[in-house]
């Protein structure tokens, strides 16, 4: 017997799951096809459970520096058996959810691999049942996501090397560490790390760590990252086949044209994510890619226009709140709707390192390429109340505004929560502000966002507490 349904999603993730529950919501029966479990790399084996380890890196920490506070706190240590359990507990809470959500949309949930026979037909390979199920619908969505992407030579092998994945199912942490990349992951990773004990070294491939953020943010967060013990190492290109393993692993890097050694216990790689296409399909489709990704026009429409694809397998912002958004606008012009297409300039990115990254808009560099004669706004944590009550009084909020209008183009930060206040920011982008805007919206105090008031004032030189 065949199922038939308005649209099918091949992948439970938070792009997948959250346009099952938009497509609910517009009265279109959905089902998801998902090979593991809702919620996918997000809440299984990204953005949740790191964040869980990197809580427990801060806790332990702060902890150990409790006296700062007047606190005094004997032998203080950690239990990482524990720590692993409570991440598991968050992670499982969140999974329940999920499903709860899907019974709640009566979205029916396919447990097993799915591949696509042509445009409305999908063929269901059930887990742990020697049977399959054929799936007709009007519509597909491709929400299959990424994986860690790895280096020939550099493969997991479950003992001295690991990606991201491996590393969130240690048992035991190893007393040193060597990760290859210093973007978003390979930084969170060295953050949690190096609180809890591990002796971190970092080698990226150019001149600088988190090369995507704003020059000033990125010369901040190495400085930041080398204070906490992180050995980073810019500008080298690691040489693979050099790699040993026995007692721990050693691998060479060029490095200002020398080869240097660098051992360790563990070797993690954190070189970004590939697109997961493979298997699903697309080989006998009239379905164009780019690059190892599935391209799609500005409403996610593959060159076949009855099929979608969104998130990560789509490549460019490889983030779950943008997977979410570009699977609700995939949905709304399914169901024929008018949806306005993801300005990507005015998303939120983050940094969950200690201490945090945010930001959003136009770097520094990105403004001037583009022509704009821009006006900078700076202003520092050590100032403001708030960061000294934490303790946490290391960097600054940066504004980039165009001279003239006085029209908000970018805004970066380093600093305590600044992932909880970028999106003030970003709101401000979104409804065209300029830095007085900013400026003359009265921000509490003692709070941390009055750095953003101020950083705005700075724009014309009226900061207060400069």
């Amino acid at each position: 017997m065949i199922k038939e349904y308005d649209v099918v999603i091949i992948g439970g993730g938070t792009g997948g799951y959250v346009a099952a529950i938009r497509a609910s919501q517009l009265g279109l029966k959905a089902a998801i096809v998902e090979k593991g479990k809702l919620g996918g790399t997000c809440l299984h084996a990204g953005c949740i459970p790191t964040k869980a380890l990197l809580r427990s890196a801060e806790v332990y920490a702060n902890t150990k520096n409790a006296e700062e506070y007047g606190v005094i706190a004997h032998e203080v240590g950690f239990d990482f058996s524990k720590i692993q359990a409570r991440k598991e507990g968050i992670t499982d809470r969140l999974f329940k959810g999920v499903q709860h959500l899907m019974k709640k949309g009566k979205i029916d949930v396919y447990e097993g691999k799915g591949k696509i026979l042509n445009t409305k037909e999908i063929l269901v390979e059930l887990n742990n049942e020697e049977r399959e199920v054929l799936l007709a619908s009007k519509n597909i969505v491709i929400a299959t996501g990424s994986r860690p992407r790895t280096l020939p030579g550099l493969e997991a092998d479950g003992k001295y090397v690991m990606t991201s994945d491996e590393a969130l199912q240690m048992v035991e942490l190893p007393k040193s560490i060597i990760i290859v990349g210093g973007g978003v992951i390979g930084m969170e990773w060295a953050s949690l790390l190096v609180d809890f004990g591990v002796a971190v070294t970092v080698i990226e491939y150019a001149d600088r760590i988190l090369p995507t953020e704003d020059k000033d943010i990125s010369k901040e967060i190495q400085r930041l990252m080398k204070k906490k013990g992180v050995k980073i190492v810019t500008g080298a290109k690691v040489l693979p086949e050099t790699i040993e393993k026995g007692d721990g692993v050693s691998i060479k890097a060029e490095h200002r044209e020398k080869e240097v050694l660098f051992s360790a216990e563990k070797l993690l790689v954190s070189v970004g994510r590939a697109s997961n296409i493979e298997g699903i399909g697309l080989e006998g489709m009239p379905i164009e890619l780019n690059r190892g990704s599935i391209y799609t026009n500005e409403f996610y429409q593959t060159t076949e226009p009855g099929i979608y694809a969104i998130g990560d397998v789509i490549g460019g912002l490889q983030l779950a709140h943008v997977a979410s958004h570009e699977g609700i606008i995939a949905i709304e012009h399914i169901a024929g709707l008018s949806p306005s297409p993801l300005d990507y300039t005015l998303v939120s990115k983050c940094v969950y390192c200690s201490p945090e990254v945010a930001s959003v808009g136009l770097t520094e560099e990105q403004a001037k390429e583009k022509g704009y004669k821009i006006k900078i706004g700076k202003f520092s944590f050590r100032a403001i109340g708030k960061a000294l009550v934490f303790g946490e009084s290391d960097g600054f909020v940066k504004l980039v505004v165009e001279e003239g209008t006085n029209k908000l183009l970018g805004t970066h930060m380093v600093g305590p929560h600044v992932t909880d206040m970028i999106t003030e920011a970003a709101l401000a982008q979104v409804l065209e502000a300029t830095a007085m805007d900013i400026a003359h919206t009265i921000h509490p105090h003692p709070t941390l966002t009055e750095a953003i008031g101020e950083a705005a004032l700075a724009v014309d030189g009226r900061e207060i507490h400069a």
